[in-house]
């Protein structure tokens, strides 16, 4: 299949940002009085909205997990949202996939003044025709919201999620929209494939093959 209009995720899909997020995140659960859990394992907080996994995986109470992500966004708005890289061949690929004529978008959970000023310190910023994350007021949060409101912007004919969660694919499939699960960002076959990806890219360059139809 063909895709004319690529949404593409951007912490695990377009840029390694997990240095970033698991020191915030480490730094809140300290702040919090919270034990803070093996590295190998913070993952897990790389792509749902913050709140609902500091709920999930530190049981902590609605008001407490807002009051987390407060103190999490301290240190990541400072410091945090650079100790990221792109992917390797992420440049390459994004600028293959306009000199084709495709139509670029972002649709993040990440905050969206946040997810504008990393793609514009990578220098990624020029690819993309829209970008839509999430709000800082709660009331658009999840992938299945954010896609929502990217899609009323930038259409979905031809259209296709590429992301690295099952977070991504339960978002695009709701909308009915096929999802291309990437397999260097955080989440593994087993996830993607069970959350019902059309498609896994090993890198960058299969991925490219995959969005070229």
């Amino acid at each position: 299949m063909s895709y004319q209009r690529i949404y593409f995720d951007l912490d695990g899909t377009l840029t390694d940002s997990g240095p970033g997020i698991m020191n915030g995140v480490s730094y809140a659960l300290k702040r919090m009085g919270r034990p803070v859990p093996p590295r190998q394992i913070m993952g897990r907080y790389i792509g749902p909205p913050l709140a609902d996994s500091f709920r999930r995986f530190d049981a902590m109470e609605p008001e407490e997990a807002l009051r987390a992500v407060e103190v999490f966004r301290e240190y990541y708005n400072v410091k945090g949202k650079f100790e990221n890289k792109p992917y390797p061949g992420i440049e390459t690929m994004l600028k293959t996939l306009k000199n084709q004529g495709k139509t670029l978008m972002v649709a993040t959970s990440k905050p969206e003044t946040t997810a504008n000023e990393v793609l514009e310190h990578f220098g990624l910023a020029p690819y993309f025709d829209l970008v839509v994350g999430s709000t800082l007021d709660g009331g658009r949060v999840t992938k299945t919201q954010v896609l929502a409101h990217a899609l009323s912007l930038g259409g979905r004919e031809g259209a296709v999620m590429v992301g690295d969660r099952c977070f991504d694919v339960e978002g695009a499939r709701f909308h009915g929209l096929d999802c291309i699960g990437v397999l260097f960002g955080y989440g593994d076959r087993e996830e993607l494939t069970k959350a019902g990806a059309a498609a896994l890219a090993q890198d960058t360059r299969q991925l490219l093959e995959i969005l070229e139809g």
